[in-house]
């Protein structure tokens, strides 16, 4: 299970294409830019999360680490 809270955007990278917002939509939408936006409280039950990052074709989506979360806190 991917849920969007574990995911990031680097939206300088996003170039607005839509394959993760049209292959993961309960993950990502589009922002008031036409960039990709994370779902934070999304969640994909059969999705794999490098399944999930590799969809980006420009390498925007990554992963966050929940130690990159507590040291945000």
């Amino acid at each position: 299970m991917v849920k969007g809270s574990d995911l990031s955007v680097d939206k300088d990278k996003c170039i607005g294409c839509g394959m993760c917002v049209s292959s993961f939509e309960e993950l990502f939408k589009f922002d008031k830019e036409g960039k990709s936006d994370v779902i934070e409280s999304g969640e994909c039950e059969d999705c794999e999360i490098k399944a999930v990052i590799d969809i980006c074709p420009q390498g925007a989506i990554s992963e966050v680490k929940s130690q990159e979360l507590k040291k945000a806190a």
